[in-house]
């Protein structure tokens, strides 16, 4: 009987073991991997078009204004470009005007009755006083007018350090200075939000 165990036997020459064939097949995919530079093959620069945009140079920076449309999903805003900041006077004075050609093909319309040019609007620190020839009050101008007006007011250029949804926008009806105005904000969902007076 053989008490002995079992003593482990060298390779044949020229046979390679499991763990030494997995070393040497790593091995030559490092080395073509890195004789070959990744797939990157030795070309010289190729054009492409214009160099990279997207921070302006200081002192260049685009100027643009915010108008608010009625579309399929509700108030819409929509950015046009500017050589200036526009006083919520000239920037409703755009309003009125309405959607372009493409905006329309946006499904985007005007809620705003024809105001004949006599709607104006005032800036004061923090707040905009419009005048309106119609009434709110009998549904001449609706929710969707009213909140066209208010945030197209609010995104222009105001006194003060309020953001849009901060301005208090007074709509004054019949072109008539009233003591209690409709009084509104710009909500966060392009919507008139009423403003308690109290």
């Amino acid at each position: 009987m053989n008490s002995r165990s079992p003593r482990p036997t060298a390779a044949a020459p020229g046979r390679r073991t499991p763990g030494r064939l997995g070393a040497g097949v790593g091995a030559g995919c490092l080395l073509a991997v890195v004789l070959t530079g990744c797939g990157i093959s030795a070309t010289p620069p190729v054009a492409a078009g214009a160099p990279a945009s997207g921070i302006p140079q200081p002192g260049t920076e685009a100027r643009s204004v915010r108008l608010y449309f009625s579309g399929p999903n509700g108030i819409r805003a929509v950015t046009r470009p500017t050589d200036r900041p526009l006083s919520p006077q000239h920037a409703l004075d755009l309003l009125l005007e309405g959607p372009t050609p493409a905006e329309r093909q946006r499904g985007l319309v005007t809620r705003i009755p024809p105001m004949g040019g006599q709607l104006t609007a005032t800036a004061g620190t923090g707040s905009v006083d419009v005048f309106v020839p119609v009434s709110v009050s009998t549904g001449d101008l609706d929710i969707n007018a009213v909140s066209q007006i208010a945030c197209t007011a609010a995104h222009a250029q105001v006194p003060g350090a309020k953001g849009p949804t901060q301005i208090d926008i007074r709509i004054h009806e019949s072109l008539v200075r009233s003591p209690t105005p409709w009084t509104v904000r710009c909500g966060p969902n392009n919507n008139a939000v009423p403003v308690s007076t109290n």
